[in-house]
């Protein structure tokens, strides 16, 4: 495919960005899975006439849209998907089922419809779309930390935008992020003899009270409102029987913080928190971002008619470019309460609407 659709036939990109869609659904890229889609990817827009060559990273793309002139954009977004259940990738309606349909390969086929149907003479930017790898899994194993050291341009970007799935709004900023093992070790006994042992899950009890009874703290930042929250997502016990006092007991534990916390900060909370009363493991750590609400290129995508504009709530790659000084925000076109789910699927139309809520965008810088 080239890139002379016009954008005013609206039937012929309609049509496009579903079938784009689909296809990308086709393409299971489960992560650490991603080198199928990536060199589908590459070898499609390969076949546009860009500004250079596309720069490939592991099982991640930097593709060079347009040069010249403008502002520095680059629309962002992983290949990855959850591992979780769905049948074949089809439409239903003006719904398509599959595998990461809403999480985030629908804001993939904005991004590379956008480069296949834009008169790209006519952008007022210079348009750079990043496709990478491993984003589901822990901050440090994610493909964009090494694209971004590694790539010659992407630290000069002036605005990234996360794709992430957002029903057309603009989130902005996000929370940050910490995963940590909390374990409560005691000593094993005959559970007719519970006297003999020290029993490990009984002995979270105190703290998983202390947690049922935290409340989300609210902060208040750029007129947004994001929430300090912990939460227990697992736990595991070492039981070795049902007639066996267990001798340890795990957590994971995930704090979720407001972008004006530091990340040592919310470390140091966690630890305050667990108080020595067990191990602490620190598994994952990720830095929040500010929102950016007043940085005039996000000012005029607010302008090009996105649905609404809040904080994220959650965690996105918009920190790992904050934390290399590069304002970014989340704005795509999937249904943000379909990520993860099973048979997920996404709205048609909001995938339209997303196209040209960033094409008028792109088009009016």
């Amino acid at each position: 495919m080239s890139g002379a659709v016009a954008t005013g036939d609206a039937v012929d990109v309609a049509r496009r960005l579903d079938a784009t869609l689909l296809d990308l659904c086709a393409v299971a890229s489960p992560i650490g899975d991603e080198r199928a889609l990536c060199d589908a990817v590459q070898q499609r827009l390969s076949k546009v006439t860009l500004a250079g060559p596309i720069r490939r990273y592991g099982e991640s793309i930097v593709v060079p849209v347009t040069r010249g002139r403008g502002p520095r954009i680059a629309l962002v977004g992983h290949l990855d998907t959850v591992k979780t259940e769905n049948g074949p990738a089809r439409i239903d309606g003006d719904r398509l089922f599959g595998s990461g349909a809403a999480d985030m390969k629908s804001g993939l086929a904005v991004m590379i419809t956008l480069a296949e149907t834009l008169r790209l003479a006519d952008l007022g930017c210079q348009l750079t779309l990043v496709f990478y790898a491993r984003e589901e899994g822990p901050f440090a194993e994610n493909e964009l930390g090494p694209v971004l050291a590694q790539d010659p341009e992407l630290a000069g970007v002036d605005l990234a935008v996360c794709m992430e799935p957002s029903d057309n709004k603009l989130h902005l900023g996000c929370v940050g992020s910490i995963h940590a093992t909390v374990t409560f070790r005691g000593r094993t006994a005959h559970s007719a003899r519970p006297w003999e042992g020290d029993n490990a899950i009984t002995q979270a009890g105190a703290f998983l009270a202390e947690l049922r009874a935290l409340q989300p703290k609210a902060s208040v930042i750029e007129g947004l409102t994001y929430r300090t929250v912990t939460t227990v997502t697992v736990a595991k016990d070492g039981g070795r029987g049902r007639n066996v006092v267990p001798d340890l007991f795990a957590l994971n534990l995930n704090h979720r913080f407001a972008p004006d916390t530091a990340l040592e900060d919310a470390r140091q909370s966690v630890i305050a928190l667990v108080a020595g009363r067990a191990e602490l493991a620190f598994t994952d750590l990720s830095p929040a971002a500010l929102p950016s609400a007043e940085h005039a290129l996000v000012r005029s995508l607010v302008a090009a008619g996105v649905r609404a504009v809040e904080p994220k709530q959650a965690w996105t790659d918009v920190a790992r470019f904050a934390a290399q000084g590069i304002a970014a925000v989340n704005f795509g076109p999937g249904e943000n309460a379909q990520a993860h789910q099973k048979n997920e699927s996404t709205s048609l139309a909001l995938l339209q609407q997303g196209y040209a809520i960033t094409a008028r965008w792109l088009l009016g810088l």
